[in-house]
């Protein structure tokens, strides 16, 4: 597993970088922070090297200028919008990020609630917040936003919405997700800022696109990959070319928003301090990279694991297929199929040796392949994992770690006493029964201890695996892919 990003040197520049775009506002700066902040495993996926929670420790070096605001859309509210990575709803999620801030001693000031046009699940949330004790805002609907910049730079605009008072020079602005109205709070904030005359800046905060990486760098399509769904496009930034000469990338979104962002800035400064898109960002992270090719096969590798995460949602009816042939395009663009993911190849074929008989494969960090099927007493996804703790162990692959005797009153309890279908063990028992006989059998203890070796390495399946084995799977950090087939 070789590293193909510095993440110390990332939080040394990165965080310098903020302090110098606060300085250039007077002292004062909305930063609108995009992508994950504590468990960004697609930045680490993408960018070995990359802590998931290296943007809160940059955080965390700035946290003597630092506050939070969380922000949340009503339609999100009302939607029960859920976070699929976490599987929890955004309003839950608001709650968790406060948290963790305030877990790690970072002030949060308080959360907005934006698109509000007097939903009752808002209101609702509101009046939640308030009762323990948490300072809660609303920033409401403003029609024909973003192209309105009369009406939106306006006491019928921005100016309807909660002011929310601030005291420190910088002022992160988050949310559970995309979409939430993070820029539309920063941006209100501002406008109000001036009418009180006090001059505050804004400022963008993105991982991904990378500007100073090539367009079609794999880096660059794995994002796509990973917003399929949000159907984001990497682009130049032909407002940077034409100011600068020089092409930096950014994607659609924000070059379709800066007309207006130019005209709203222009209102409240006077002129706006930003002659593109990109030049908003403070992104670092492109000059931290320190193996191009690392990265790049890294990237490919995420493009084919968002492929079968897409079909996987396509065959549970969870998306329709756009996104898979969106997805399977940009492979096209790299020219690489799921056969250059080494597991996917090895988990096949051994289904074909074994008849047909759902099977797995597991890529450990020297590159040995490992593999396992299904059978009367185990799933493939536990099969692998005893086969692969047995092999980091240097235990004899013959050596059976739980014996019959101890599984089947297992199974017998999970079908005929709890009315399963499925009488096999899932990866969680299989754990628990080792961690059981750990305490009297050395091969079961030597096993255990293998278990953080799994983390890193790249597993699949040629079946879609139940919720249980992928949250054990996800806990012991692997990557992993499925054959888009339900078990029989």
């Amino acid at each position: 597993m070789k590293i193909g990003f510095d993440s110390e040197k990332y939080r040394k520049i990165q965080s310098q970088k903020i302090k110098e775009r606060i300085s250039q506002f007077g002292n004062k700066l909305y930063l609108e922070f995009g992508g994950k902040l504590f468990d960004d495993h697609h930045a680490s996926r993408v960018l070995p090297g990359f802590e998931p929670d290296s943007k809160f420790k940059i955080l965390m070096e700035l946290r003597e200028y630092c506050e939070v605001i969380i922000v949340i859309s009503a339609v999100d509210i009302e939607k029960n919008k859920i976070r699929n990575d976490l599987g929890i709803t955004y309003d839950v999620d608001v709650l968790r990020l406060r948290d963790e801030f305030l877990k790690r001693q970072m002030p949060v000031n308080s959360v907005v609630i934006t698109h509000f046009s007097g939903q009752e699940s808002a209101v609702a949330y509101h009046n939640k917040l308030e009762r323990q004790g948490i300072r809660a805002y609303y920033h409401h609907t403003i029609e024909g936003y973003p192209n309105n910049v009369a009406l939106i730079d306006s006491d019928d605009g921005f100016g309807r919405n909660d002011y929310v008072t601030t005291t420190k020079p910088l002022v992160v602005v988050t949310a559970p997700g995309p979409g939430s109205g993070k820029m539309a709070v920063c941006l209100s904030q501002i406008y109000q800022d001036s009418k009180k005359g006090v001059k505050a800046g804004y400022a963008k905060f993105e991982t991904f696109p990378i500007w100073n990486l090539p367009l079609k760098h794999p880096v660059h399509i794995a994002y796509e990959a990973a917003t399929a769904d949000l159907n984001d496009v990497n682009m130049i930034d032909p407002f940077h070319l034409e100011a600068y000469g020089e092409a930096a990338v950014n994607y659609n979104r924000d070059i379709e928003i800066f007309p207006v962002m130019n005209a709203i800035f222009e209102d409240i400064y006077g002129d706006n301090p930003y002659k593109s898109p990109t030049d908003m960002g403070v992104n670092m992270i492109g000059y931290c990279i320190c193996d191009d090719e690392v990265c790049r096969q890294a990237a490919m590798d995420e493009i084919i694991r968002r492929y079968y995460s897409a079909l996987e949602k396509l065959a549970n009816g969870d998306c329709n297929d756009a996104e898979v042939n969106k997805i399977a395009l940009l492979m096209k663009q790299l020219k690489i199929t799921t056969d250059d993911r080494k597991v996917t190849v090895a988990a096949k074929a051994r289904r074909e040796s074994a008849g047909g008989a759902d099977s797995s494969a597991i890529e450990l960090s020297d590159g040995t392949i490992i593999t396992a099927e299904t059978s009367s007493l185990l799933g493939p996804s536990a099969a692998l994992i005893l086969n692969a703790a047995k092999y980091l162990a240097g235990i004899d692959h013959d050596i059976k770690l739980i014996p019959r005797e101890m599984i089947e009153p297992i199974q017998d309890m999970k079908v005929n006493m709890l009315h399963g279908r499925n009488p096999r063990l899932h990866t969680d028992e299989v754990l628990v029964a080792i961690s059981m006989l750990s305490k009297s059998n050395e091969n079961c203890r030597r096993a255990i201890e293998q278990l953080p070796k799994f983390k890193g390495c790249q597993v699949h399946t040629t079946v879609m695996l139940s919720e249980v084995d992928k949250k054990i799977f996800k806990k012991l950090g692997v990557g992993l892919t499925s054959e888009p087939v339900k078990k029989k």
